[in-house]
């Protein structure tokens, strides 16, 4: 197996089977994380509903659940106004 992800790139030009770039994709780029196939089923439906992909969905859990345990005494409600704000204070720095 390649080591590095230069190499990888450098190798993908060699290899046209469909199946090894997938797997050069999901090693080297994106990483892989292992959940049930029930929480990808829930990912999947909810996804759905909320007109997410099931990679954003699942992005999305991870990081409202990353915040809910850094801020314990937070709402959810509190969370997204928290998250609103950083992102508006980003976006003017960058327009100043």
């Amino acid at each position: 197996m390649l080591s590095k992800p230069k190499e990888a790139f450098a190798s993908f030009f060699l290899f046209y089977d469909i199946q090894y770039i997938y797997v050069l994709y999901m090693e080297y780029i994106m990483g892989i994380v292992k959940i049930s196939d029930e929480l990808h089923e829930e990912i999947r439906t909810t996804s759905s509903v909320m007109s997410r992909s099931i990679n954003s969905q699942a992005e999305f859990w991870i990081k409202i659940g990353r915040l809910c345990e850094m801020h314990p005494d937070k709402t959810f409600n509190d969370l997204i106004q928290q998250e609103l704000m950083l992102q508006r204070q980003k976006e003017a720095s960058l327009n100043e």
